[in-house]
């Protein structure tokens, strides 16, 4: 049964209301991913890193891409890994992976080599997901876990604000010190799961014979049609999400502007996210989650289609805080839904099949997104990312009465 404990670590009065009844697991993984966003340092600086060590042009492609890859491969294995096992484990083995992954990078010799710990890096990294996720759901019942994935995602945002910052002081003194800082809060992180986090109970014997029936695979995934009509709609709004990370700054750039126009805009949606969700977050619980979430997405598509009418400042602003607020309101819900859609045995898979998602929504922005936009045009891309959002937006809401009756019925079960 999930636990109803309380830290009594944490003053009561210092957490939002939002987030006041869940259980010292869920602020223990709370604050590990704070430590670890912390560390996300390499990443957006790798271009300048590899333009250091001579690694230019075409050759920088097979690193970003290897990256990209890695992406893909981390939250399938990670998933089949957290309901094998473990959740503990899987973060462990993701954590520690990744880290070494960060020396190997930074001392790898020539291309492929730096290919190959890239590759690693992403792969590892993304394995954590699937069994933080499904340990905040063993964790919390079905009517926190909305809550419990906010605050999860209210981590990430804190962590990447302090680390926008981080880094570039850090790269301004040396290539080395964010390699240091990742791997260093990948270790830290590795360190709280082992010590503060405990192993999710085992299916009991009743859900035994269900568990052999599945099997160990994602077969207990592909034959849930109600998934299969979620996820790809999920994705294709995550790819419009994504767009904010790589169409973005080339609109910036398009315009004349300058990066630190495009790191002010990263400030505007940091400071929006922490400061907006734990308040949004209560207030939204109220209405059914994936009406929510579908306006959350209408939010964000019609967010990033304004970066096309954009032409400075002001305007770039106006787009950001639009799809921000997007952001803030559908925090937490889509993995709370998938976490309620999985049966007990199989939420590290359905986590992992979520995480994948992303996974390929960010590897399409990155590649597809690019292509449209430097070949067919900006203007496409926009118009795009305003009618893929919003219809998939719409359909997702669609689903809320399937949802509901799937969710009121493994309840009752």
């Amino acid at each position: 049964m999930p636990s109803d404990t309380r830290s009594s670590a944490t003053p009561s009065s210092l957490i939002p209301s939002s987030f006041r009844d869940l259980p010292p697991v869920v602020w223990t993984i709370f604050a590990g991913t704070i430590v670890n966003r912390l560390g996300y340092l390499v990443t957006p600086f790798l271009v300048f890193f590899l333009a250091s060590r001579g690694v230019t042009g075409a050759d920088t492609s097979y690193v970003l891409g290897a990256l990209g890859a890695g992406n893909l491969l981390g939250p399938a294995v990670g998933g089949v890994l957290a309901d094998r096992l473990g959740r503990r484990p899987t973060m462990l083995i993701g954590l520690v992976g990744a880290s070494a992954a960060q020396g190997a990078l930074f001392l790898a010799p020539g291309v492929w080599t730096m290919a190959a710990a890239a590759l690693l890096i992403s792969a590892a990294g993304s394995a954590v997901s699937p069994a933080a996720f499904a340990l905040l759901a063993d964790a919390v019942d079905s009517e926190r876990r909305r809550r419990a994935y906010a605050l999860f995602g209210w981590g990430v945002n804190i962590g990447a604000a302090v680390a926008g910052v981080l880094g570039g002081f850090l790269a301004a003194h040396g290539y080395w010190l964010l390699f240091a800082v990742d791997a260093g809060s990948m270790l830290a992180y590795a360190l709280v799961v082992a010590v503060r986090l405990p192993e999710a109970k085992r299916t009991t014997t009743a859900r035994q014979p269900e568990e052999k029936k599945d099997g160990l695979g994602y077969g207990v995934v592909l034959r849930d049609r109600l998934a299969l009509l979620l996820f790809p709609l999920l994705g294709v709004q995550l790819f419009v999400y994504s767009l904010t990370e790589v169409a973005l700054p080339l609109a910036v750039h398009d315009s004349g502007l300058s990066p630190a126009v495009y790191g002010a805009m990263a400030a505007v949606n940091a400071i929006l996210v922490v400061a907006l969700q734990p308040l949004s977050t209560a207030w939204l619980a109220r209405f059914p989650q994936l009406v929510v979430q579908g306006a959350g997405g209408t939010l964000i598509a019609v967010g990033v289609a304004l970066t096309g009418l954009a032409d400075g400042i002001v305007g770039y602003t106006v787009s950001v805080v639009v799809w921000s607020l997007g952001e803030v309101v559908v925090a937490g819900i889509a993995a709370g839904v998938v976490a309620n859609l999985a049966p007990a045995h199989a939420r590290g898979r359905y986590q992992g099949a979520f995480s994948w998602t992303w996974g390929v929504a960010r590897f399409a922005a990155l590649t597809l997104g690019v292509a449209v936009y430097t070949t067919v045009g900006p203007t496409v891309l926009w118009w795009t990312a305003l009618v893929a959002g919003t219809v998939t937006a719409v359909a997702t809401a669609a689903l809320t009465s399937r949802v509901d009756a799937r969710t009121s019925h493994e309840l009752t079960a």
